[in-house]
């Protein structure tokens, strides 16, 4: 997610110690998923040898003017995406002058602390500066570097715990996942769940809740999660331990295993690095991992994870399409603006405006649309935001697996998630005809941001 939450830095997260031992199928919400602590400066110059430059920028200040360039329409509430879509198309057309000119416009309006327009106008200006200066994977290693160096496991924390209160965006994947895991493996003695997500086992204290209730003896859980080279130590040695104490507390027989991958290749991993033991019930959850893996890739991949037998494959994915049309700027542009546009009003509606953890939750935003529009074709960057929507995955996925509808429960469950949140949430069916998707969709005032779905072999 997250955030757009997908884009991960190396914080800390922690596990509630606390339980329920009402848990049905973990309807309860939890701590979310990553959401990194990264703090910068508004703008960054660019290098003197780019072929766009902002020469002579006029002083930002933290509130922007509020007036408006003379084209747009001055009762026109949505003036960020217009001017936004002129600079792409500007920059689609190597209009050096009118690039120069729209991103001098944008500057003077945006303000990463003003309204929601003046927002937009802000994170999608570094995106499109380097684009048109070439500079996207340079300034994506600085933001990156800065982040790692600059988190605080503090702040993440409080960060990661407010949204969990003003919103359903992750907790939805979870609590579905979950309901379906429980069922496919209902009466095994010997459960196995891979977990190839990046939810930092945030995901899984509820479902430990609910194995400890069953009226049956209560079976062992392996735990086997995917995750990069060099996150092992630094963060999964310390989720790995709160597991294991929170199992202990639930009296779950519990196993926790890493498996790491190097950097961004999730493609290159193998069956055999999982190691699936004779008498296992297997379960793998993707949240927000397949679109991890580079596009060519992604059939091989899911050949693979077929090879593991599991009973489930649980797969949640946010909706937007940033694979088809990668070599269409514009095209591009308008998803991505259409995507984070409808985040960003989710984000104004929930939180306070002066909200800090909104604050670092949009700067983690302006880094997803960093490497989305300006870092193209480098795959330590841009792979990772390479989403599709719903139907696309459904495609590649039926290749292979058959699909599996969530039951009355399990949707009763995450209906239940949804009413402890403000209105404007919804559940939907997935799309017909040419837009064929499975699952079920989690909408934000009828848009679809959170794609959910089951798989059986």
């Amino acid at each position: 997610m997250p955030p757009p939450f997908g884009l991960l830095s190396s914080s800390l997260f922690c596990l509630p110690l606390e339980s329920n031992m009402n848990a049905s199928h973990g309807n309860k919400t939890l701590p979310l998923e990553a959401i990194s602590c990264l703090t910068f400066s508004h703008r960054q110059s660019s290098s003197s040898d780019h072929s766009i430059s902002m020469q002579d920028p006029a002083p930002h200040h933290p509130y922007a003017s509020t007036s408006r360039p003379g084209n747009l329409d001055d009762n026109d509430d949505n003036w960020a995406s217009k001017i936004l879509r002129e600079c792409a198309r500007a920059i689609a057309e190597k209009d050096s002058a009118k690039i120069h000119h729209l991103l001098w416009i944008t500057n003077e309006l945006s303000s990463p602390y003003g309204d929601r327009d003046q927002k937009l106008a802000s994170h999608f200006l570094r995106a499109l500066f380097c684009k048109a200066s070439e500079s996207g994977s340079s300034f994506y290693k600085t933001l990156t570097s800065t982040a790692e160096k600059n988190h605080s496991f503090d702040t993440a924390r409080k960060v990661m715990l407010k949204f969990q209160e003003v919103s359903p965006w992750t907790t939805f994947g979870h609590v579905i996942s979950n309901g379906a895991i429980l069922e496919a493996l209902e009466g095994e003695a010997k459960l196995h769940i891979v977990d190839i997500s990046n939810t930092y086992c945030t995901q899984w204290p509820t479902l430990l809740e609910s194995l400890a209730t069953r009226a049956e003896d209560t079976p062992h859980l392996r735990l086997t999660v995917v995750t990069a080279v060099g996150m092992e130590r630094s963060i999964m040695k310390e989720v790995g331990q709160r597991m294991e104490k929170f199992a202990r507390l639930m009296r779950v027989p519990f196993e926790f295993h890493v498996v790491t991958t190097v950097g961004s290749q999730l493609g290159e991993l193998k069956g055999e690095d999982i190691g699936v033991r004779e008498g296992e019930a297997v379960a793998v959850n993707c949240v927000g991992a397949l679109r991890r893996v580079r596009v060519e890739e992604r059939s091989s991949f899911i050949r693979m994870l077929c090879k593991l037998r599991p009973r489930v494959l649980t797969v949640v994915e946010e909706e937007a399409d940033f694979t088809s049309n990668s070599n269409d700027f514009v095209k591009c542009f308008d998803e991505c603006l259409r995507f984070y546009n409808a985040f960003f009003e989710m984000l104004e509606e929930s939180f306070l405006p002066t909200s800090n953890e909104r604050l670092v939750i949009e700067r983690e935003c302006s880094r997803g649309i960093l490497s989305i529009l300006a870092c193209e074709g480098d795959h330590d960057h841009g792979a990772g935001e390479r989403r599709e929507k719903g139907s696309q995955w459904s495609r590649r996925l039926t290749e292979y697996l058959s699909s599996t509808s969530f039951s009355e429960d399990v949707m009763d469950d995450a209906r239940a998630l949804l009413r402890k949140y403000r209105s404007g949430w919804s559940l939907a069916a997935g799309q017909t005809g040419a837009a064929a998707a499975e699952g079920v969709y989690l909408a934000w005032k009828g848009e679809p941001v959170t794609w959910a779905s089951a798989w059986k072999p």
